[in-house]
């Protein structure tokens, strides 16, 4: 298995989420409006966006554990039955540690 292809994808995916976290905080950080009617939309969006940078911290999580993955020379089989990962589902989920029988069971 080419793992270096699924390093790079990692990498730059990576890379991504950290800059779209950025922004979130940045935005997060902004002064809000003094109408009252648009500080309730911007807060709903902060919330919105909180959610956001929640899922990006766990995506960061996986791909972190993914590259260290790559780095035991353990990326690509399962970690729950020691089965190989289908490249199909590395090739849609770079991060999946699980094979599709393994992660449908969870």
């Amino acid at each position: 298995m080419n793992t270096e292809k699924y390093e790079q994808i990692l990498k730059d995916r990576q890379r991504e989420i950290f800059a779209r976290l950025h922004k979130i905080d940045t935005d997060l950080g902004n002064p809000r409006d003094k109408d009252s009617e648009e500080q309730a939309t911007e807060a709903e969006n902060d919330e919105v966006l909180e959610e956001f940078g929640q899922v990006g911290e766990k995506e960061l999580k996986a791909i972190d554990a993914a590259l260290e993955r790559i780095s035991m020379g353990t990326f690509g089989i399962c970690a729950k039955c020691g089965q190989p990962i289908a490249e199909a589902r590395l090739d849609a989920v770079p991060s999946a540690a699980l094979c599709q029988e393994c992660a449908a069971g969870e």
